[in-house]
């Protein structure tokens, strides 16, 4: 509907309606003939130009001329109309033609940035590699030299995808594992009814360390403050090997998985590599420059991880007796106490005597995560075999449990008044956590409840192991004695 003025009986520009006559007219009239007369041209009442009231309207569509009704008039529109949409049409097809070839060139840009990168990547993880094998890191101490003797074959290139392929595997084994428990695993109820069922009088005066051989339980490996590695065979109730040549007490020690090889470590500031077939020492490995308090196998089996009080951890190849990589914390400037790999190798954690712990990247070798809590020295530290807990002691009575992937302590046990943790151990089920110092303690994995406690010892106990599916439980003190505990 459109409106039409009263005067001209055309649509209006700006329409108003006259209340006396309530007639539409156009403003610009309307106002001269108020002007002129002062009533409303319909009626002749009184108006004022106060009295008209403007009506609100969306855009009026003046009709066309008549002269544009023609048909040839019409046409001529519909040409006109039909030219603009051709243009229109014409501008947007080269606008379209532009944009592809600008995307065109983008992609290509991208894919080829995409290629330089790859390669890129390839060549500095190829170069990095080829130095960790060539040398040790700048400003650290020089590896020593492959005996000429040794085969060069024998001896294995130091690969991080060999490590990475390594901890892939063990990661899904793992995953695997942790689905079920095994049937033959000592149930908790069960653990209370250990007893003493053996006892090995070590030499004077005292043990510093245990481990047992994970491919058989049933041998077992001392380190004492008498300079002594010892090999224990609990089924046979003797002594397979004495091993000499430390200059120092000896405190840590481990068994080999699947070679008859043994590894101790000594204040004396060495590492030593023994054959327990040959009752002979075959490699020395001299990584730090003060005494080594902490030693770790990897789970390859080539690669030793080593902490000292030098504030150093190095990374060592077995077979050769060569130091591949040697770091510290620069900023922290404290001794480490002790160093345990992740199960899977990718990563390990360090104790430092100002109560820090440190979890660190072995392939970038950087630290990559810390975890304060404690307010002593860290005695030891120990990964469960799920991959997600770790436990640590201090020289403060308590044991923390944290979480390694939301990077918090979540469980904190105080123990007693003086109580000192020497020694920290998982089963391999990740069922069960033992607890050695002043006495030796179980927890059960999960609720975190003390099931066991033994006070057999006299002295300090220094190192605690489980046996296959916790089977048996093993602890040696400082009252020289190694005690065994089973059904």
């Amino acid at each position: 509907m459109s409106l039409v003025c009263a005067i001209s009986n055309e649509v209006p520009e700006h329409p108003c309606v006259s209340p006396v006559s309530s007639q539409v007219f156009e403003r610009r009239l309307i106002e001269k003939y108020i002007a002129e007369n002062g009533t409303d041209p319909m009626n002749g009442q009184p108006l004022s130009e106060e009295q008209l009231v403007d009506i609100k309207v969306s855009h009026p569509i003046r009709p066309k001329a008549p002269s544009a009704t023609s048909i040839p008039a019409i046409l001529k529109s519909l040409q006109d109309e039909w030219d603009a949409v051709m243009l229109h049409s014409f501008t947007l097809r080269q606008q379209l033609q532009t944009t592809r070839q600008e995307l065109s060139h983008a992609l290509y840009q991208h894919d080829a940035a995409c290629r330089v990168i790859a390669r890129l990547t390839k060549e500095v993880t190829a170069a990095r590699e080829a130095l960790a094998t060539l040398k040790p890191q700048a400003g650290l101490v020089a590896p020593q030299a492959v005996p000429a003797s040794q085969p060069a074959a024998a001896v294995k290139r130091f690969s991080f995808i060999y490590i990475n392929d390594k901890a892939t595997i063990l990661t899904t084994e793992r995953k695997k594992r942790g689905k079920t428990v095994p049937e033959e695993l000592v149930r908790a109820e069960d653990l209370s009814k250990y007893r003493q069922v053996g006892l090995h009088s070590a030499s004077i005066p005292g043990i510093l360390a245990l481990d047992l051989c994970p491919s058989d339980t049933n041998k077992v490996l001392t380190g004492g403050a008498d300079k002594n590695v010892v090999v224990f065979d609990k089924s046979e109730e003797q002594i397979v090997a004495t091993l000499k040549g430390h200059t120092k007490k000896v405190t840590s020690v481990i068994y080999h998985p699947s070679q008859s090889v043994v590894f101790s470590a000594s204040p004396d500031n060495t590492i030593r590599v023994w054959s327990v077939a040959g009752g002979n020492c075959v490699q020395v490995v001299r990584a730090h420059e003060a005494g080594v308090t902490g030693l770790s196998l990897h789970a390859t089996g080539d690669y030793l991880l080593s902490s000292s009080e030098d504030q150093y951890w190095a990374f060592s190849d077995i077979q050769t007796g060569r130091v591949l990589t040697k770091v510290t914390d620069e900023s922290a400037g404290c001794a480490l106490t002790c160093a345990q790999f992740h199960p899977d190798g990718l990563i390990f954690g360090t104790g430092t005597a100002d109560s820090q712990i440190k979890i660190w990247d072995l392939k970038e070798r950087t630290n990559v995560a810390n975890f304060p809590g404690h307010s002593g020295p860290v005695t030891s530290i120990a990964f469960s075999e799920n991959g997600y807990y770790l436990a640590t002691g201090a020289q403060d009575s308590s044991l923390k449990l944290w979480d390694l992937r939301k990077l918090k302590n979540f469980k904190t046990i105080t123990l007693d008044n003086n109580y000192e943790v020497k020694s920290l151990v998982f089963d391999q089920s990740g069922t069960y956590l033992a607890v050695g110092g002043s006495d030796i303690r179980v927890y059960i994995c999960k609720q975190w409840s003390e099931v066991l406690n033994f006070t057999d010892h006299t002295g300090l106990v220094t190192g605690v192991a489980f046996g296959e599916n916790a089977q048996f439980l093993t602890s040696a003190g400082m009252d020289r004695s190694l005690k065994f505990y089973s059904l």
